[in-house]
C-alpha cells in the first residue's frame, strides 16, 4: 500500500489523460501496457531487490553493489530533495482550493478562474525569477503540509507511513469512484470519453507516441529516484518481490485509467456547455487542475461538492507521494550519519520544508516550480535511472544474482525476459527519451523562459543534483553499510537476528535507543 501510495500521485490525475488523448487515444493503451511490462515492472522489481538485499537507503545499497555506485544513490537523494521542495507547493495550492471550491471564490475575478489563480491567489510576477512579494496564502498551507509530513515520518515506516497509506489509499479510491460516477452522469460525458478512448491506430507508427508511453510509465511509477529501494529495505527477507511489483504496477495503471475517465467525462460536459469540441477545453497539469476544473465547478450542478472531492483527491494522492519522497532523504541520513529517527526527520525534513516555503511562497514560485519540475524529471530522474540500469546490467553484471534473490522468495519467476528488459529494452528507451527531450530543448527554450532563468531554476536543479550526489559520495561517513551474507536459499540479507528469531537484518540501535525498523 505504501508503494502504491508513492506511485499514485498528481501525474496520474493530470498527466495521463492528456498524454493518452494526444497520443492516439485508445490506441495509446497498447504501447502503454508494453511499456509497463518491459520497463515499469522490471524496474520496480530491480529496485525492490536492491533495497531488500542490501537493507539500506540508496547510497548504502548501491555502495554495497559497487563502491563508485554510491554516487548514484546520493544523486537520487538530491533529486528527491528538489522534488519534495516543489511538490509540497502544489499540495498547498490544492488545500486552498478545497475551500475555494465551497465559495467558488474565483467568480469575483473578472478574468475568471485563470485570473484568480495567477493574479489573486499566486500573485505571479510579470517577469519569471524576480522575487518581490511574499504570498501568505501559499505559505500557511505549505507549512501545514510539512508539519503533517514530518509528524507521519517521525512515527516511523510501520507506525507512520504504512498506517497512513492504509487510510489514505482506500479513501482516495472511494473519492475518485464518487467523482467518476458523478462525471458520467453529466451531459456530454460520452463525448469526452469518445475523445479520450477512440483509437487512432495510425499513431502507433510514430516514435514519439512510444516515447510518451514509456515516459508516462516511468514518471508515474516512482522509479529511478530511490523511493522503492528505500521502501524495500524495510521488507521482510521472505517478501514476495515480483508479486508486489505486479500489484503496485497494475494498481497504479488502473487508477490512471480511472482518473482518465473522470477527467474526460468532465471535460466533455464543459465542451457541451460551451458548444465547442473537447480538444478546445482539454489541458494538463496545473492548467487542468486550477483553471479548467474551477470553470467546470462553476457551471455544473452541485459543483461545490464535486470541487471539494476533486481537490481533496489531489491532496491525498500528492501527500502519499510526498511522504515517500521525503522518506528517501531521511533514510539516507539515518543510515549514513547515524542519527535517530526523530532527529533525522526534524533536521532533514525540517530543512526541506524551510527551503520549500522560501522558494514557493512568493510571486515567482510558479515559474520556479515549472522549470525545476521539467528539468529534474527529464534530466535528473531519467538520466539517473539510465546510469543505474547500465551500472547494474552492464558494469557490475549483477542481474543474474539479483534475479536469484528475487526468485527465491517470489511466486512469479522472472526468467530471462527480466534480464533482457533491463539489459536492453529499458536502457535503450531511457536513452531515447533523453535524446528526444534534448532535441526539443535545443530547438527553443522550455516554456519560452529566458536562458538566464532556465540556467539556475532548470538546468541548475538538474545538474546541481548530480554534483551534490558526487560530492556527498566522497564524504567519509560515520557509518559504513555492512555487506550482506549469503544464505542457503540463494537470497542475501544482512547478518543479525530479527525480533522473531530468524536471521534478518542488522538491527542496529539508533541514537534514540530504539531498534531500527529494518531489524524487525
Amino acid at each position: 500500500m505504501a508503494a502504491i501510495g508513492s506511485a499514485i500521485g498528481l501525474g496520474n490525475i493530470w498527466r495521463f489523460p492528456a498524454v493518452t488523448y494526444e497520443n492516439g487515444g485508445g490506441a495509446f493503451i497498447v504501447p502503454y501496457l508494453l511499456a509497463l511490462l518491459t520497463a515499469g515492472i522490471p524496474l520496480l522489481i530491480l529496485e525492490y531487490t536492491l533495497g531488500r538485499r542490501y537493507r539500506s537507503s540508496p547510497p548504502g545499497a548501491l555502495r554495497l553493489l559497487t563502491r563508485p555506485a554510491e554516487a548514484i544513490g546520493w544523486w537520487q537523494v538530491a533529486i528527491c530533495f528538489v522534488i519534495a521542495v516543489y511538490y509540497a507547493a502544489v499540495l498547498a495550492w490544492a488545500v486552498r482550493y478545497i475551500g475555494f471550491s465551497v465559495t467558488q471564490a474565483w467568480e469575483d475575478n473578472p478574468d475568471g478562474p485563470e485570473g484568480f489563480f495567477f493574479t489573486d491567489f499566486l500573485e505571479s510576477a510579470e517577469t519569471p525569477g524576480e522575487i518581490s512579494t511574499f504570498v501568505p496564502g501559499v505559505a500557511w498551507p505549505l507549512i501545514l503540509i510539512w508539519v503533517l509530513v514530518l509528524a507521519i515520518l517521525i512515527a516511523g515506516v510501520r507506525g507512520g507511513i504504512e498506517r497512513a497509506n492504509l487510510v489514505f489509499i482506500p479513501l482516495l479510491v472511494v473519492f475518485f469512484l464518487v467523482l467518476v460516477v458523478r462525471a458520467l452522469t453529466l451531459d456530454g460525458a460520452g463525448d469526452g470519453l469518445d475523445a479520450l478512448f477512440s483509437p487512432d491506430w495510425s499513431a502507433l507508427d510514430e516514435g514519439g507516441v512510444w516515447v510518451a508511453a514509456y515516459g508516462q510509465i516511468f514518471f508515474s511509477l516512482s522509479v529511478g529516484f530511490g523511493i522503492m529501494i528505500t521502501y524495500a529495505s524495510y521488507l521482510h527477507r521472505r517478501s514476495d518481490l515480483s508479486g508486489s511489483a505486479l500489484v503496485a504496477g497494475f494498481a497504479n495503471s488502473s487508477f490512471e485509467i480511472l482518473a482518465g475517465i473522470a477527467v474526460f467525462a468532465t471535460l466533455g460536459f464543459m465542451a457541451a456547455q460551451a458548444g465547442v469540441a473537447v480538444s478546445e477545453v482539454s489541458d494538463s497539469g496545473v492548467g487542468l487542475a486550477f483553471v479548467v476544473f474551477p470553470q467546470i465547478i462553476s457551471e455544473m450542478p452541485g459543483g461545490a461538492f464535486f470541487g471539494v472531492l476533486f481537490f481533496a483527491s489531489l491532496v491525498i494522492a500528492g501527500f502519499t507521494s510526498l511522504i515517500s519522497i521525503t522518506q528517501v532523504i531521511v533514510s539516507a541520513v539515518e543510515d549514513r550519519v547515524g542519527l535517530g529517527r526523530r532527529a533525522a526527520v526534524l533536521s532533514v525534513g525540517g530543512a526541506v520544508g524551510v527551503v520549500s516555503v522560501l522558494l514557493f511562497a512568493n510571486d515567482s514560485g510558479l515559474y520556479i516550480l515549472d522549470a525545476s519540475d521539467h528539468f529534474i524529471n527529464q534530466y535528473g530522474i531519467v538520466v539517473a535511472a539510465l546510469v543505474l540500469v547500465v551500472t547494474v546490467a552492464w558494469v557490475t553484471r549483477s542481474l543474474k544474482s539479483l534475479q536469484r534473490d528475487a526468485d527465491a522468495t517470489s511466486a512469479v519467476g522472472l526468467g530471462r525476459w527480466w534480464r533482457i528488459c533491463l539489459g536492453v529494452i529499458t536502457p535503450l528507451m531511457l536513452a531515447w527519451m533523453v535524446w528526444d527531450s534534448l532535441t526539443d530543448e535545443f530547438d527553443e527554450n522550455y516554456g519560452g523562459y529566458d536562458t538566464s532563468f532556465l540556467l539556475w531554476a532548470g538546468w541548475g536543479a538538474a545538474v546541481g543534483a548530480l554534483v551534490v550526489g558526487v560530492l556527498l559520495s566522497l564524504v567519509r561517513w560515520r557509518r559504513t553499510p555492512r555487506q550482506p551474507a549469503a544464505e542457503e536459499d540463494g537470497a542475501t540479507t544482512a547478518t543479525g537476528t530479527s525480533t522473531n528469531g530468524t536471521t534478518g537484518t542488522t538491527g542496529t540501535t539508533g541514537t534514540n535507543g530504539t531498534t531500527d525498523e529494518r531489524g524487525q
